[in-house]
């Protein structure tokens, strides 16, 4: 998805059209055939002014609303402009088809955006991890959309409400893949301390299933901008210190920007209390710096090691 959505990849497109209605499959999860058959007059606001994109779900056979962002709205706009200097008489549909089409009332196929979509994919040269050849289809980014907002702790009637789903048990699917991807990634993640030090959490045994939800629970309630304690909640943190002091943190490469970002301002502290005589700041930020010192060479000594052993494998 990093790929699919990056701006040069979506400039690739060479009809405006299907770049937004790319724009829309991605954002708003919609199924082809509904985004393709979106009506022109498709934005409408509430009493705050905030836009939602109005469709008809003719799966379920009723109209839908989603939340947009001014972005997308614009952009729209921008296609009903398209649209109006083409057809100047006006148009019913958002996307009209450019051939065999003089009334303008017929919407682009959701077969000719497939075959366009397959096109601009080899154009952009989107790869998986193996390096091979993507083949995406228009509804997996409906799935793509439900489990990132599951990721992103949307209420799950809300991620119901947002794709238009009549029984919250199609909802419900999202919830468990992205509960089985996240504890997969966690489970292979290198994990150290506050002082650099490997931590293992085995994920096998009886008690497997109950520390894992132990720990999004943690997550969820105790999460911090670098990392995650593992103090129990009935339990109060005894530390005075930050968490880069305390023997329950705990951190993987994916907060290594976040370590380098503290670590420069930790220096900078330290570079100013000492001179001013403040010790005591000085001497508690040192022990900060040689715990990230630690963190961050353990963290990026594991990226390193995987790329050997990626080159080693080509």
């Amino acid at each position: 998805m990093t790929q699919v959505e990056a701006p040069a990849s979506l400039d690739q497109w060479a009809n405006p059209s299907y770049r937004l209605i790319t724009l829309i499959l991605i954002r708003c999860g919609l199924r082809i055939t509904d985004a393709c058959k979106v009506p022109a007059d498709c934005v409408v606001t509430d009493a705050d002014g905030a836009p939602y994109l109005r469709y008809y779900n003719h799966k379920m056979r009723r109209e839908a609303l989603v939340p947009i962002d001014e972005e997308l709205a614009r952009q729209i706009a921008l296609q009903r402009q398209r649209a109006a200097e083409r057809w100047p008489g006006g148009t019913p549909v958002l996307f009209p088809r450019p051939q065999a089409n003089l009334p303008g009332t017929r919407p682009i196929g959701g077969s000719t955006y497939r075959t366009a979509l397959h096109a601009w994919l080899e154009t952009c040269g989107i790869r998986d991890e193996q390096g091979q050849p993507v083949h995406l289809t228009p509804h997996q980014w409906r799935h793509t959309l439900g489990t990132v907002l599951i990721n992103r702790d949307v209420p799950q009637h809300v991620v119901q409400k947002i794709l238009d789903h009549d029984s919250p048990l199609m909802t419900a699917l999202y919830a468990r893949l992205s509960d089985k991807t996240v504890r997969e990634h966690w489970e292979r993640a290198r994990k150290v301390s506050a002082e650099g030090q490997p931590v293992q959490i085995s994920p096998d045994g009886p008690l497997g299933d109950a520390a894992w939800a132990k720990q999004r629970l943690s997550r969820a309630t105790q999460a911090l901008p670098n990392g995650y304690c593992q103090l129990p909640l009935v339990k109060t943190c005894p530390q005075a210190n930050s968490c880069l002091t305390c023997p329950m943190f705990v951190t993987t490469a994916e907060f290594l920007p976040q370590h380098h970002a503290q670590r420069r301002a930790t220096l900078q502290i330290i570079s100013a209390a000492e001179p001013s005589g403040h010790a005591r700041v000085a001497e508690m930020n040192r022990q900060v710096a040689g715990n990230l010192d630690k963190i961050i060479a353990t963290l990026e000594a594991e990226g390193q090691d995987e790329e050997k052993a990626a080159a080693g494998a080509s």
